[in-house]
């Protein structure tokens, strides 16, 4: 057994590949939390709404039943059948399906896969710059959060508390043994990513009377200074505001979007935050020889 470990501390190719196969593992779950969290908030939202109004419960009955990230367990959404362990293998057993329902043959979500795909690798790259650190597990965690907030955010323009408060205060607790940035850095981190963002959005609202953001772009940016430190914002909220026009410009030149249909903002921040964490001091330093600083 310790020759095994000590091989794995030495082998960051035999590291890097099981980081990857838990990645895509993790994908899998992330595709439930993806789908089934928003609903579950809605469910929690109908039913506290029905007890306040004091509705007949006969309008709340369907609340009463489980559902959650563990139960009902998977089903086809168009014939209902349960999908078997050997059909729920990530990216395989899509593959082995040819995307298809194996009872109602009728075509499977692309997404699912690419959600699992884009997991793993992301947790691989992950794994190869931290090497097996406390670092990289505590990274894997933030990168997992990010990519479930981003898809949850592009799906329903929400950033939820239930994923965003639970990491923001994991951050700051990890600054105390100085784990990615230290307490002083953290602490500031995390208020200023509030403040900056509510100022834009404060300020923005004032100019056109319109809300350019949420409070959870708020949340976010508070996450990721608790994480990273209050260093790292500036790259963040520049690679983030960079990458969101480019992309919105494309969307409106290319698709003949409305200009005034929402973008979700939550996806840059996360992807910004996450690039930061991999490699903010480079960018950083990037950054500032560029600006002569």
């Amino acid at each position: 057994m310790i020759y095994e470990l000590n091989y794995l501390l030495t082998n960051p190719y035999l590291l890097t590949t099981l980081v990857l196969i838990i990645g895509l593992m993790v994908g899998s779950f992330l595709n439930v939390v993806i789908y089934r969290l928003p609903l579950m908030m809605q469910r929690n939202w109908r039913k506290e709404c029905s007890e306040y109004l004091q509705l007949d419960g006969t309008e709340t009955t369907h609340l009463e039943d489980p559902f959650n990230l563990a139960l009902p367990l998977s089903r086809c959404p168009d014939c209902h059948s349960p999908i078997k362990p050997h059909q729920n293998i990530p990216v395989i057993s899509y593959l082995f399906l040819k995307g298809q329902c194996s009872v109602c043959k009728n075509q499977i979500s692309l997404r699912y896969p690419v959600i699992e795909a884009f997991t793993g690798i992301t947790s691989a790259i992950v794994a190869w710059h931290f090497g097996y650190t406390p670092e990289m597990a505590f990274a894997l965690a933030l990168t997992w959060s990010l990519i479930a907030l981003s898809f949850i955010d592009i799906d329903h323009h929400l950033l939820p508390d239930t994923i965003i408060l639970p990491m923001l205060w994991v951050g700051l607790f990890l600054s105390l043994f100085s784990y990615l940035t230290d307490t002083h850095s953290s602490i500031i981190g995390a208020i200023a990513g509030y403040i900056i963002l509510w100022l834009v959005y404060q300020l923005f609202k004032l100019a056109t009377g319109k809300e350019g953001m949420g409070y959870g772009d708020f949340k976010l940016l508070a996450l990721l200074g608790a994480w990273l430190g209050w260093q790292y914002l500036p790259l963040i909220i520049l690679l983030s505001s960079l990458v969101g026009t480019v992309i919105g410009l494309t969307m409106i030149s290319f698709t003949q979007r409305d200009r005034n249909t929402p973008i979700p903002f939550g996806p840059y921040l996360a992807a910004a935050g996450w690039l930061a964490l991999l490699w903010g001091k480079d960018l950083n330093q990037f950054y500032f020889s560029a600006a002569g600083l």
